[in-house]
């Protein structure tokens, strides 16, 4: 794999990690900016030990900010029951009990 492809693979692999903690799209679009201002402030390093040691970094961070549960969407398999955002279904009151 070429650098240009796995530095590509590590930002859309951050885009979709910051993705699962945001609940909202105005929430994950400044994350998502954050994230491509920290990919651009390094885009200049042609070192390849540098840039071994800058994407390890990286893997380092994703891997300790996964999400327990990450989103999936529902058509996908072990997806999840409800789409995002939406709440969950109004189920019957409990029935009234007598004492």
């Amino acid at each position: 794999m070429s650098q240009k492809t796995a530095v590509l693979s590590l930002y859309r692999r951050a885009l979709k990690l910051s993705l699962n903690w945001a609940v909202h799209r105005y929430i994950w679009r400044g994350q998502a900016l954050y994230i491509r201002s920290l990919f651009e402030a390094n885009k200049n390093v042609r070192e390849p030990r540098q840039l071994k040691a800058l994407m390890d970094e990286a893997e380092g961070l994703l891997e300790k900010w996964k999400h327990p549960d990450p989103y999936r969407p529902p058509t996908a398999p072990g997806g999840s029951k409800y789409e995002r955002n939406l709440p969950a279904p109004i189920l019957d009151p409990p029935p009234h009990m007598t004492l």
